[in-house]
């Protein structure tokens, strides 16, 4: 595997495939590291408002109620 982290100076980036890649199927991936979330930041269904349907929105809400409704019986 080869990956690495550059900042790119223009809008045009070479890139070189080991020759072992040759003939395969290769993925590449190209995303600013910026935007990425921060590792154990907490997501609330406000950051999915205009992603999710209202039918998914529902059944996510009803599985979550479901789920702390198991943990908060007696046993």
């Amino acid at each position: 595997m080869v990956r690495t982290i550059l900042t790119p100076a223009n809008t045009h980036i070479e890139l070189d495939i080991p020759a072992e890649y040759i003939g395969k199927r290769v993925e590449i991936t190209c995303l600013p590291l910026d935007d990425i979330d921060v590792v154990g930041k907490k997501k609330t269904m406000a950051d999915f408002l205009g992603i999710l349907s209202r039918k998914t929105g529902d059944e996510l809400q009803e599985s979550i109620r479901k789920s702390r409704s198991e943990w908060e019986r007696d046993i």
